[in-house]
Protein backbone atom coordinates (compact mmCIF):
# COMPACT_ATOMS: atom_id res chain seq x y z
CA UNK A 1 0.00 0.00 0.00
CA UNK A 2 2.98 1.97 0.70
CA UNK A 3 4.19 1.74 -2.86
CA UNK A 4 0.84 2.89 -4.02
CA UNK A 5 0.90 5.85 -2.33
CA UNK A 6 4.03 7.39 -3.25
CA UNK A 7 3.17 6.11 -7.03
CA UNK A 8 0.09 8.32 -6.54
CA UNK A 9 1.30 10.91 -5.39
CA UNK A 10 3.95 11.33 -8.30
CA UNK A 11 1.78 11.03 -10.60
CA UNK A 12 -0.90 13.58 -8.90
CA UNK A 13 2.35 16.18 -9.00
CA UNK A 14 3.54 15.42 -12.64
CA UNK A 15 -0.07 15.83 -13.99
CA UNK A 16 -0.52 19.37 -11.98
CA UNK A 17 2.69 20.21 -13.08
CA UNK A 18 1.62 19.17 -17.13
CA UNK A 19 -1.47 21.10 -16.65
CA UNK A 20 0.02 24.21 -16.15
CA UNK A 21 -0.18 26.32 -18.83
CA UNK A 22 1.92 30.06 -19.23
CA UNK A 23 2.89 32.38 -21.91
CA UNK A 24 5.93 31.66 -23.94
CA UNK A 25 7.58 32.20 -27.09
CA UNK A 26 9.78 29.17 -28.23
CA UNK A 27 11.40 26.54 -27.13
CA UNK A 28 14.72 27.07 -24.93
CA UNK A 29 16.05 23.63 -23.81
CA UNK A 30 19.07 22.49 -26.06
CA UNK A 31 18.60 19.98 -28.61
CA UNK A 32 20.32 16.61 -29.14
CA UNK A 33 20.00 14.11 -32.46
CA UNK A 34 21.39 11.32 -29.95
CA UNK A 35 19.01 12.17 -27.36
CA UNK A 36 18.22 8.35 -26.79
CA UNK A 37 21.72 8.68 -25.07
CA UNK A 38 21.39 11.29 -23.45
CA UNK A 39 17.65 11.07 -21.22
CA UNK A 40 19.59 11.78 -17.91
CA UNK A 41 19.49 15.59 -18.83
CA UNK A 42 16.12 15.56 -19.66
CA UNK A 43 14.27 12.92 -17.16
CA UNK A 44 15.85 12.19 -13.46
CA UNK A 45 13.87 8.83 -13.18
CA UNK A 46 16.48 7.76 -15.28
CA UNK A 47 19.56 8.11 -13.16
CA UNK A 48 21.02 4.28 -12.44
CA UNK A 49 18.45 2.98 -14.22
CA UNK A 50 20.98 1.21 -16.55
CA UNK A 51 22.48 -0.92 -13.59
CA UNK A 52 26.04 0.45 -13.88
CA UNK A 53 27.73 3.87 -13.61
CA UNK A 54 28.10 5.66 -16.75
CA UNK A 55 30.01 9.00 -17.82
CA UNK A 56 28.26 10.75 -20.51
CA UNK A 57 30.22 13.74 -22.58
CA UNK A 58 28.48 15.27 -25.65
CA UNK A 59 29.28 18.28 -27.64
CA UNK A 60 26.83 19.87 -30.41
CA UNK A 61 27.21 23.01 -32.77
CA UNK A 62 24.21 23.51 -34.36
CA UNK A 63 23.71 25.10 -37.69
CA UNK A 64 27.29 25.59 -38.19
CA UNK A 65 28.26 28.83 -40.43
CA UNK A 66 25.48 30.36 -39.01
CA UNK A 67 26.46 33.61 -37.06
CA UNK A 68 25.45 33.22 -33.50
CA UNK A 69 24.74 29.53 -34.01
CA UNK A 70 23.65 27.43 -30.81
CA UNK A 71 26.66 25.82 -29.49
CA UNK A 72 26.15 23.11 -26.56
CA UNK A 73 28.25 21.14 -24.19
CA UNK A 74 27.22 18.68 -21.20
CA UNK A 75 28.63 16.49 -18.98
CA UNK A 76 26.54 13.74 -17.13
CA UNK A 77 27.29 11.04 -14.45
CA UNK A 78 24.87 8.55 -12.65
CA UNK A 79 24.98 4.91 -11.17
CA UNK A 80 22.72 3.17 -9.12
CA UNK A 81 22.63 1.12 -6.35
CA UNK A 82 20.41 -2.33 -7.13
CA UNK A 83 20.27 -3.11 -3.24
CA UNK A 84 18.85 0.00 -2.47
CA UNK A 85 16.64 0.65 -5.13
CA UNK A 86 17.94 4.01 -6.01
CA UNK A 87 20.24 6.08 -8.41
CA UNK A 88 22.02 9.06 -8.59
CA UNK A 89 23.77 11.34 -10.71
CA UNK A 90 24.58 15.00 -11.39
CA UNK A 91 24.81 16.89 -14.86
CA UNK A 92 27.10 20.39 -15.91
CA UNK A 93 25.70 21.90 -19.13
CA UNK A 94 26.45 24.95 -21.17
CA UNK A 95 24.59 26.19 -23.74
CA UNK A 96 25.14 29.15 -25.96
CA UNK A 97 23.14 31.09 -28.46
CA UNK A 98 24.32 34.52 -30.32
CA UNK A 99 24.64 36.64 -27.32
CA UNK A 100 23.11 34.75 -25.04
CA UNK A 101 24.77 31.72 -22.36
CA UNK A 102 23.32 29.33 -19.93
CA UNK A 103 25.54 27.08 -18.07
CA UNK A 104 23.56 25.25 -15.02
CA UNK A 105 24.63 22.33 -12.55
CA UNK A 106 21.75 19.74 -11.32
CA UNK A 107 22.15 17.08 -9.30
CA UNK A 108 19.57 14.07 -9.61
CA UNK A 109 18.10 11.10 -7.19
CA UNK A 110 15.45 8.21 -8.51
CA UNK A 111 13.72 5.56 -6.75
CA UNK A 112 12.99 2.25 -8.32
CA UNK A 113 9.75 -0.20 -8.04
CA UNK A 114 9.34 -3.31 -9.44
CA UNK A 115 5.53 -2.64 -11.20
CA UNK A 116 5.53 -6.39 -13.19
CA UNK A 117 7.92 -9.33 -14.16
CA UNK A 118 9.33 -7.37 -16.39
CA UNK A 119 9.01 -3.47 -16.13
CA UNK A 120 10.62 -1.26 -13.59
CA UNK A 121 9.60 2.15 -12.72
CA UNK A 122 12.27 4.97 -12.02
CA UNK A 123 10.36 8.13 -10.02
CA UNK A 124 13.28 11.01 -10.47
CA UNK A 125 13.57 14.36 -8.72
CA UNK A 126 15.92 17.14 -10.47
CA UNK A 127 17.53 19.86 -8.41
CA UNK A 128 20.05 22.70 -9.34
CA UNK A 129 20.83 26.39 -10.36
CA UNK A 130 21.90 28.03 -13.81
CA UNK A 131 23.59 30.97 -14.54
CA UNK A 132 22.71 32.88 -16.95
CA UNK A 133 24.78 36.04 -19.01
CA UNK A 134 23.12 37.92 -21.79
CA UNK A 135 26.41 40.13 -23.25
CA UNK A 136 23.89 42.83 -25.29
CA UNK A 137 26.68 45.16 -25.26
CA UNK A 138 27.95 43.90 -28.18
CA UNK A 139 24.28 43.78 -29.69
CA UNK A 140 24.65 47.04 -32.24
CA UNK A 141 21.38 48.71 -31.95
CA UNK A 142 19.41 51.71 -34.01
CA UNK A 143 18.15 53.91 -30.69
CA UNK A 144 19.86 54.12 -27.20
CA UNK A 145 17.82 51.24 -26.03
CA UNK A 146 18.64 51.14 -22.05
CA UNK A 147 18.13 47.10 -22.41
CA UNK A 148 21.39 46.97 -23.84
CA UNK A 149 23.90 49.77 -22.30
CA UNK A 150 24.80 46.84 -19.69
CA UNK A 151 25.08 43.17 -19.85
CA UNK A 152 22.35 40.84 -17.89
CA UNK A 153 24.28 38.61 -14.89
CA UNK A 154 21.66 36.45 -12.92
CA UNK A 155 24.16 34.38 -11.15
CA UNK A 156 21.78 32.19 -9.28
CA UNK A 157 18.61 30.91 -10.94
CA UNK A 158 17.50 27.74 -9.16
CA UNK A 159 15.25 24.83 -10.05
CA UNK A 160 14.19 21.54 -9.47
CA UNK A 161 12.28 19.29 -11.70
CA UNK A 162 10.38 15.26 -11.87
CA UNK A 163 10.72 12.46 -14.20
CA UNK A 164 8.83 9.24 -14.29
CA UNK A 165 11.08 6.22 -15.98
CA UNK A 166 9.24 3.05 -16.76
CA UNK A 167 11.25 0.75 -18.53
CA UNK A 168 12.35 -3.70 -19.13
CA UNK A 169 15.15 -5.23 -20.62
CA UNK A 170 14.05 -4.12 -24.06
CA UNK A 171 11.59 -0.87 -23.83
CA UNK A 172 11.49 2.26 -22.31
CA UNK A 173 8.92 4.86 -22.02
CA UNK A 174 9.45 8.37 -19.83
CA UNK A 175 7.56 11.47 -18.82
CA UNK A 176 9.25 14.17 -17.43
CA UNK A 177 9.36 18.37 -16.87
CA UNK A 178 13.36 18.83 -16.05
CA UNK A 179 12.46 22.65 -15.06
CA UNK A 180 9.51 23.29 -12.80
CA UNK A 181 10.15 27.26 -12.04
CA UNK A 182 10.24 29.28 -14.49
CA UNK A 183 12.38 32.24 -13.05
CA UNK A 184 12.04 35.78 -15.01
CA UNK A 185 15.21 37.07 -16.06
CA UNK A 186 15.47 40.78 -15.52
CA UNK A 187 17.95 43.78 -16.35
CA UNK A 188 17.80 45.57 -13.05
CA UNK A 189 14.49 48.03 -13.33
CA UNK A 190 13.94 47.30 -17.17
CA UNK A 191 11.48 44.29 -18.07
CA UNK A 192 10.56 44.05 -21.90
CA UNK A 193 10.21 41.31 -24.80
CA UNK A 194 14.21 41.19 -24.99
CA UNK A 195 14.80 39.77 -21.36
CA UNK A 196 12.44 36.69 -21.18
CA UNK A 197 12.29 33.68 -18.45
CA UNK A 198 12.87 30.05 -17.71
CA UNK A 199 10.28 28.00 -19.51
CA UNK A 200 8.61 24.89 -18.51
CA UNK A 201 8.73 21.76 -21.28
CA UNK A 202 6.95 18.40 -21.26
CA UNK A 203 9.14 15.58 -22.87
CA UNK A 204 8.29 11.94 -23.64
CA UNK A 205 10.34 9.38 -24.45
CA UNK A 206 9.72 5.85 -25.75
CA UNK A 207 12.09 3.11 -27.52
CA UNK A 208 12.43 -0.45 -28.28
CA UNK A 209 15.45 -2.65 -29.30
CA UNK A 210 14.72 -5.73 -31.36
CA UNK A 211 17.08 -8.91 -31.68
CA UNK A 212 16.64 -9.77 -34.96
CA UNK A 213 19.17 -12.51 -35.01
CA UNK A 214 22.46 -13.04 -33.13
CA UNK A 215 24.13 -10.58 -35.37
CA UNK A 216 21.78 -7.91 -36.05
CA UNK A 217 19.94 -5.46 -34.05
CA UNK A 218 17.11 -2.96 -34.78
CA UNK A 219 16.16 0.05 -32.35
CA UNK A 220 13.34 2.60 -32.17
CA UNK A 221 13.41 5.65 -30.57
CA UNK A 222 10.90 8.70 -30.38
CA UNK A 223 10.92 11.81 -28.63
CA UNK A 224 7.86 14.74 -28.18
CA UNK A 225 8.88 18.39 -26.46
CA UNK A 226 6.14 20.75 -25.74
CA UNK A 227 6.25 24.33 -24.02
CA UNK A 228 3.51 26.80 -23.92
CA UNK A 229 3.48 29.32 -27.08
CA UNK A 230 5.74 26.85 -29.29
CA UNK A 231 4.68 24.06 -31.41
CA UNK A 232 4.82 20.75 -30.14
CA UNK A 233 8.44 18.74 -31.54
CA UNK A 234 8.56 15.53 -32.58
CA UNK A 235 11.85 13.42 -33.04
CA UNK A 236 11.87 9.89 -34.88
CA UNK A 237 14.92 8.29 -34.53
CA UNK A 238 16.04 4.05 -36.15
CA UNK A 239 19.48 2.41 -35.85
CA UNK A 240 20.36 -1.02 -37.25
CA UNK A 241 23.39 -2.52 -35.38
CA UNK A 242 25.72 -5.68 -36.08
CA UNK A 243 27.10 -6.83 -32.99
CA UNK A 244 26.20 -4.17 -30.54
CA UNK A 245 29.38 -2.77 -31.77
CA UNK A 246 28.62 -0.78 -35.05
CA UNK A 247 25.56 1.16 -35.29
CA UNK A 248 24.02 2.96 -38.42
CA UNK A 249 20.69 4.90 -38.37
CA UNK A 250 18.63 8.09 -39.57
CA UNK A 251 16.50 10.62 -37.36
CA UNK A 252 13.87 13.01 -38.50
CA UNK A 253 12.36 16.22 -36.50
CA UNK A 254 9.25 17.12 -37.91
CA UNK A 255 9.56 19.75 -40.34
CA UNK A 256 12.58 20.83 -38.97
CA UNK A 257 15.41 18.40 -39.45
CA UNK A 258 16.96 15.14 -40.57
CA UNK A 259 19.95 13.52 -39.48
CA UNK A 260 22.29 10.72 -40.03
CA UNK A 261 23.83 8.64 -36.80
CA UNK A 262 26.63 6.22 -36.12
CA UNK A 263 27.94 4.86 -33.22
CA UNK A 264 31.00 2.28 -32.44
CA UNK A 265 31.87 0.17 -28.87
CA UNK A 266 35.46 -0.17 -29.42
CA UNK A 267 35.14 -2.31 -26.14
CA UNK A 268 31.89 -3.13 -24.10
CA UNK A 269 32.26 -0.14 -21.66
CA UNK A 270 32.99 2.70 -24.62
CA UNK A 271 30.79 3.91 -26.99
CA UNK A 272 31.52 6.89 -29.62
CA UNK A 273 28.87 8.45 -31.32
CA UNK A 274 28.61 10.75 -34.11
CA UNK A 275 25.43 12.82 -36.13
CA UNK A 276 25.32 14.97 -38.91
CA UNK A 277 21.42 17.33 -38.89
CA UNK A 278 20.42 18.86 -42.08
CA UNK A 279 17.65 21.59 -41.39
CA UNK A 280 15.03 21.21 -43.79
CA UNK A 281 13.22 24.40 -42.22
CA UNK A 282 13.60 27.80 -43.93
CA UNK A 283 16.98 27.99 -41.95
CA UNK A 284 18.36 25.46 -43.94
CA UNK A 285 19.08 28.23 -46.29
CA UNK A 286 22.18 29.80 -44.08
CA UNK A 287 23.61 27.31 -42.09
CA UNK A 288 25.34 23.73 -43.54
CA UNK A 289 23.99 21.60 -40.88
CA UNK A 290 24.95 20.19 -37.18
CA UNK A 291 27.28 18.53 -35.74
CA UNK A 292 26.98 16.66 -32.90
CA UNK A 293 29.61 14.20 -31.04
CA UNK A 294 29.16 11.70 -27.99
CA UNK A 295 31.33 9.88 -26.08
CA UNK A 296 30.09 7.41 -23.33
CA UNK A 297 31.90 5.08 -20.46
CA UNK A 298 30.98 3.31 -18.17
CA UNK A 299 32.50 3.95 -15.00
CA UNK A 300 30.76 2.27 -11.57
CA UNK A 301 31.64 3.56 -8.28
CA UNK A 302 30.40 0.21 -7.02
CA UNK A 303 32.85 -1.62 -8.54
CA UNK A 304 29.93 -3.83 -10.65
CA UNK A 305 29.85 -4.73 -14.02
CA UNK A 306 26.98 -3.96 -16.78
CA UNK A 307 23.86 -5.88 -16.64
CA UNK A 308 20.59 -5.71 -19.23
CA UNK A 309 18.62 -3.83 -16.42
CA UNK A 310 17.17 -1.41 -18.66
CA UNK A 311 16.50 -1.04 -22.35
CA UNK A 312 19.57 -0.87 -25.10
CA UNK A 313 18.67 2.93 -26.56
Amino acid sequence: MGRRIKIAAFLILLLVVLLQGKEASAQQDPLYTQYMDNLQVINPGYAGSEGVGNVLMVARSQWVEFDGAPATRSFTYNVGDDNKNVGIGFSLMSDKIGPLKQTGFYADYSYFLRVSEKFKLGLGLKGGVSFYRANLVALKTVDSDPVFSRDIYENFLPNVGVGMFLYSEDTYFGLSVPKLIENTITHEDVTVDYINKQLMHLYFVAGHRFALSEDFQFKTNGMMRWVSGAPVSFDMTVLGGFRDKFWVGAMYRFDDALGLLTQFKPTPKLTIGYSYDITISELGAFNSGTHEIMFSYDLDLFGRSREPETAEK
